[in-house]
């Protein structure tokens, strides 16, 4: 009845975890994109679970391949750095035998550098992640992917605990990793701009966290996560902006 996805490069430190707190699914498909630090051996040794080896051609193209390869009605998707706890799983249960909606959304609450964020704009963090094969693709977007689905929808109320950021470490690639992703399919759109739009559109980032989403109740971690939002705002169209005056 239901089919997990997910797909991964090089997490090794996240996949056991994930693959346990969904190892009730009548499958698993993991599509993976040439990891080398054991994520694959893992797959491999895990119960119910099928390992499909790739290359990488964005996150929607890859997640749409994953779908492909699922073979029940219903399908959940979740990143390796995600987990399913049993009132979740209880949930999920529950909902994929309900006819009248075609997927569901699931609240995320996601943890920062050790902390999980309360508010920031991360809580609640509806994601559409549960839905019938049929009735979904997702977005072709190299990130910030979205699940695109034809039919009716519904809030489940248990959350998916989302270990996103460990350090700052982690941190910073993923800016410098997205932000650069993100120039490249604001490019490919036809957006241009120049560094003054990357100034503005990175203190108003910071601004609608920390202020508008009272990202101050969330104390030093707060802090920290709008100066991120901030970097990551303002890389993305300082990079759009190099690619923009490149191109004169």
């Amino acid at each position: 009845m239901l089919s997990v996805i997910i797909i991964t490069k090089n997490e090794a430190h996240n996949i056991q975890d994930c693959l346990d707190s969904v190892s009730w699914a009548d499958e698993i498909i993991v599509v993976d994109s040439g990891s080398e630090d054991g994520t694959q051996e893992i797959c491999h040794k895990t119960a119910n679970c099928t390992l499909v080896e790739t290359d990488w051609p964005g996150f929607g193209e890859q997640k749409n391949r994953a779908l492909a390869l699922a073979n029940n009605e219903w399908v959940l998707s979740i990143d390796a750095d995600e987990r399913i706890d049993n009132a979740l799983k209880d949930e999920i249960l529950n909902a994929i035998e309900q006819t009248q909606y075609d997927g569901f959304k699931i609240p995320r609450h996601s943890q920062y550098c050790g902390r999980f964020i309360d508010h920031s704009g991360w809580t609640p963090d509806y994601v559409l992640r549960l839905f019938k094969r049929e009735k979904a693709v997702f977005s072709d977007d190299k990130v910030h992917e979205r699940v695109i689905l034809n039919g009716k929808t519904h809030k489940l109320s248990n959350p998916m605990q989302h270990y996103s950021y460990e350090n700052l470490e982690q941190v910073l690639r993923k800016v410098d990793q997205y932000s650069t992703l993100g120039a490249e399919q604001l490019y490919a759109r036809g957006k241009r701009c120049g560094l003054g739009t990357a100034l503005y559109k990175s203190f108003w980032a910071f601004i609608r966290t920390y202020l508008l989403r009272r990202g101050f109740l969330d104390g030093k971690h707060g802090v920290m996560l709008a100066i991120s939002n901030a970097e990551s705002t303002y890389y993305k169209y300082a990079k759009l902006a190099l690619m923009s005056e490149k191109a004169q």
